[in-house]
């Protein structure tokens, strides 16, 4: 089980994203509603593990999902070259969720409905809403159908503030739900573009089905979006031009390897491309949450 974390959920990376996640998510709220200081610090820590437990969830989930597409066109996987089996894994995935909820119940009773709604679209999901075939015959449906799962997860994350404590959401927490939507199709489009070369049978990727100018075309155009919506989020609660300004220097610094991969799409480009859409999603984030927080306090002391 260590080993197969390592390859396909690693901690070292997860962990302090999620939490970096979960903060933001509680602070923009915070920021949101006009109140100041942070959610206490049990909440937090039960709701970061809690988001982090929904994360290895949709492995586990996936694992099943994919399981005969993982078994004829990537046996090199964890799960079918048989380092674990997936009755192995809804084990410890059925303990990781029943602590976390152990722990919302002592902490945050007010979350379950939260948590009870992500729970029912992961099902869904693996079920591939009982359409499967028709989704995979339609990448963007297949995409934004799947993409709906994360404002859900946001909705739990932010809900650590305003629901927790009882009062009417932020008018604000609609924009930050659908950044946290389109920053998931940034994510899942720039993991998935390739060179003719490194395509491989079985394994969809959005430049075979929409083409190796298209798909990164598509890449950059959500990334735009998702920079205007963060740019009306951080407006919704109050930001200055120095905000403003650091994301848009963000954007034009994401976007760079898909403009060079457009000129001349090589292998390389790809992968700087897949890395360029996380470090914009963690960035940004921090810039919406943390690091406002933090300017907050300097600017106070």
């Amino acid at each position: 089980l260590w080993s197969y974390q390592a390859e396909r959920f690693p901690l070292i990376a997860y962990a302090p994203m999620v939490v970096a996640f979960t903060a933001s998510a509680a602070y923009y709220s915070r920021f949101a509603r006009g109140e100041a200081g942070f959610i206490p610090g049990d909440r937090f820590v039960v709701g970061a593990f809690t988001a982090l437990v929904f994360f290895a969830w949709l492995r586990i989930l996936d694992e099943h999902k994919d399981a005969e597409i993982d078994r004829r066109y990537r046996p090199e996987l964890p799960v079918p070259r048989g380092l674990v089996t997936r009755a192995e894994l809804r084990r410890v995935g059925g303990a990781l969720l029943a602590l976390a909820l152990a722990l919302n119940l002592l902490v945050a009773p007010q979350l379950f409905g939260a948590i009870a709604l992500v729970a029912a679209y992961a099902a869904l999901m693996t079920k591939e809403f009982f359409v499967g075939e028709w989704l995979r015959a339609r990448p963007i449906a297949y995409l934004l159908s799947h993409m709906a799962i994360l404002p859900l997860i946001d909705f739990y994350t932010t809900g650590l503030d305003w629901l927790a404590e009882g009062v009417v959401p932020p008018p604000a927490l609609g924009l930050f739900l659908a950044l946290t939507y389109f920053n998931g199709v940034v994510v899942e489009v720039g993991r998935k573009i390739r060179v003719p070369e490194a395509e491989r049978e079985g394994v969809d990727t959005y430049t075979k089905a929409w083409g190796l100018g298209t798909a990164p075309m598509v890449w950059l155009a959500v990334l735009a979006l998702t920079a205007v919506i963060a740019g009306a989020a951080l407006l919704a609660v109050g930001a200055s031009r120095i905000e403003l300004g650091i994301l848009g220097a963000l954007a034009l610094g994401a976007a760079v390897p898909a403009l060079r991969f457009l000129r001349a799409p090589r292998a390389g480009l790809s992968r700087q491309i897949e890395a360029a859409s996380g470090v914009w999603t963690i960035a940004m984030y921090l810039l919406l949450g943390i690091g406002r927080a933090a300017a907050h306090a300097l600017g106070a002391g």
